[in-house]
């Protein structure tokens, strides 16, 4: 599917142009080119969409249409405000069909893998994107590969895909894309309780128990101790009876 974005030339820069540029459901953006000075450009942001959305995503050659022209493209950044998830700005960079450029390319994994289907292990993806070098034309969506004869820690390099043809690969050889490793000590699930023998709940120590038993007998024995103990009245001498 080919794709058309209109553009207009932008003469007005700063912060609140950019902000009203926004408002108005267009973006800035900026035009590179080999050996061509760089141009200030207004997009409507449902066209840079429209093209990011596709297949091939920011990979996809376009045309941009402006004063009167029309010229290949693709998008070479894109910048999404962290905070709102919009898109705020773009970069695109002028294409010639018939000279080789470089562009990373997404990986996208295959089957079920040995390893971890029957071996206890997972997937570690650790090279998402690979960056190749071809004409435009020949920009693959995507490589894939094919992981389901890898057993636990066997892995795939770069040296182990084939691309297509006209497709070189720019990454090191030896860089690995994938392996199947074993999930690690503290993620293993812990050893099943003897039959049986019930986990109980930790209890404590018979020491502390007795302590805590004693503790209020000593409290009563200390508070009594503090209250004075009431003297007994000296009893009265009782009167002489009837005098002898």
């Amino acid at each position: 599917m080919s794709f058309t974005v209109k553009a207009e030339k932008r003469d007005a820069f700063g912060t609140n142009v950019s902000r009203r540029l926004r408002k108005e459901g267009k973006i800035p953006a900026v035009l590179y080119g080999e050996g061509v000075a760089t141009i200030p450009l207004v997009l409507a942001k449902k066209d840079v969409i429209l093209v990011l959305k596709s297949d091939t995503g920011e990979n996809t050659i376009f045309k941009v249409a402006f004063d009167s022209k029309t010229q290949d493209a693709m998008f070479k950044d894109v910048q999404i405000d962290s905070t709102s998830d919009e898109l705020i700005h773009a970069d695109l960079i002028l294409i010639s069909m018939d000279k080789a450029i470089r562009v990373n390319v997404p990986v996208l994994l295959q089957g079920d893998s040995i390893g971890v289907k029957t071996e206890g292990g997972f997937v570690d993806f650790m090279t998402r994107e690979i960056e190749v070098e071809c004409l435009p034309k020949d920009i693959p969506e995507n490589i894939k590969i094919d992981i389901s004869p890898l057993h636990l820690h066997q892995s795939l390099k770069i040296s182990d895909i084939a691309v297509p043809e006209g497709v070189k690969m720019i990454n090191d050889p030896s860089s690995v894309v994938v392996v199947i490793s074993v999930p690690h000590k503290e993620e293993e699930v812990a050893k099943p309780v003897e039959e049986g023998v019930v986990a109980a709940e930790p209890t404590e120590p018979e020491v502390i128990k007795k302590e805590r038993a004693e503790k209020p007998e000593e409290e009563e024995k200390a508070e009594k101790k503090e209250k004075p103990e009431k003297k007994e009245k000296p009893e009265k001498k009782e009167k002489k009876e009837k005098k002898e």
